[in-house]
């Protein structure tokens, strides 16, 4: 049987990055991670990811949350990194 950490292992995206699209579109991880695995193959797909990670950290802090917008703020670094066509102003 396949499980959930199988589902994360075959994505392209880390754990975080998946939790991060979960809490941003309010659905589990398991349908978190069939999500990202679509966009990230969508042609402004990646971008996609970077703007719901940036939702994600702008409503932490509405909320005065400053630890998770700082949880954020680092998933969003790494995805950048592994992942620079996300960046703003990329083709």
């Amino acid at each position: 049987m396949i499980t959930l950490d199988d589902i994360e292992d075959m994505n392209c995206l880390t754990r975080a990055e998946i939790a991060a699209l979960a809490e941003h579109e309010h659905i589990g991880e398991f349908d978190a991670a069939m999500l990202a695995e679509y966009l990230m193959h969508l042609p402004k797909g990646p971008q996609k990811v970077h703007q719901m990670i940036c939702d994600d950290m702008r409503v932490a802090m509405h909320r005065d949350d400053v630890s998770h917008a700082k949880e954020l703020f680092r998933t969003l670094q790494h995805f950048i990194k592994v992942h620079p066509e996300a960046a703003r102003g990329s083709a």
